[in-house]
């Protein structure tokens, strides 16, 4: 208890705690997201071989490292879902069977565009913003964008590729949430499958107010509709549940 305190008042975390806290969180979710993209060796290799070799194709990673092409393709995707890697259709290919795919850098510094990807400043604006606002249209607006940016980053994840099944889908979703900071999961329950986030990276901002949780439910709802058929479909629903607004887990289950 600290001096001159209250003997029947509560204790609450200093404000240092609270910060340390929110720091130690965000740090989880860095090491959790390198952990998840880097932790093979394989794949590490994988990354530096394509950074060197920009436009590499799933065959030409598969040849340079002796493996089965459905466990290069398998190594490339995970890349993809974090975020380090991006992919693209080549065009120039003879057009017997469907266009290979290229596979290219996102960026130099991996560890360091996690470590940039939430900016309190930002985040402080934005939580300002939505109170003007007020809840509804904060919470629509908040999913709308949500919404955009998951069909954005399914066409990054996979371009123009077949249907994935839900179950797949969400497996996806869960790297592809983990490197934004969120440290995600997945859970399957019978005909279901939820994605539970461990960490989320707007720190205490989420929960004041609560509607940044729809992000996180537009983010999958786009990702949804972009790796499960056409982009331009309408998603598919998607239950959220939210620590913010007393939920025992913040997750998205479809």
């Amino acid at each position: 208890m600290r001096s001159g305190s209250n003997p029947g008042s509560v204790a609450t975390p200093a404000a240092d705690d609270v910060e340390h806290t929110t720091a130690d969180a965000r740090f989880a979710s860095v090491v959790s997201a390198v952990t998840g993209a880097f932790g093979d060796p394989t794949r590490r290799e994988i990354f530096l071989h394509v950074r060197s070799h920009p436009g590499s194709s799933a065959a030409e990673v598969a040849a340079t490292f002796s493996l089965h092409p459905n466990v290069a393709r398998h190594h490339l995707h995970r890349l993809v879902a974090g975020g380090y890697l991006r992919v693209a259709m080549d065009r120039g290919a003879p057009a017997v069977g469907r266009p290979a795919r290229r596979f290219f850098p996102v960026d130099d510094d991996p560890v360091g565009g996690l470590l940039s990807k939430r900016d309190d400043l930002l985040v402080l604006l934005l939580r300002e913003a939505l109170e003007l606002l007020g809840p509804e249209e904060a919470e629509a607006m908040a999913a709308k964008v949500g919404e955009e940016y998951g069909r954005m980053l399914a066409t990054r994840i996979s371009p123009e590729e077949g249907q994935r099944s839900v179950r797949a889908a969400m497996r996806t979703i869960a790297q592809a949430l983990t490197a934004h900071g969120f440290a995600a999961h997945v859970e399957d329950h019978g005909a279901s499958t939820a994605v539970v986030a461990e960490q989320c990276p707007f720190g205490d901002a989420a929960s004041t107010p609560p509607v940044l949780c729809a992000v996180d439910r537009g983010m999958v709802k786009g990702l949804l509709a972009g790796l499960c058929g056409d982009p331009s479909s309408a998603p598919l629903p998607v239950v959220l549940s939210s620590r913010a607004r007393g939920d025992e887990t913040c997750a998205a289950t479809a």
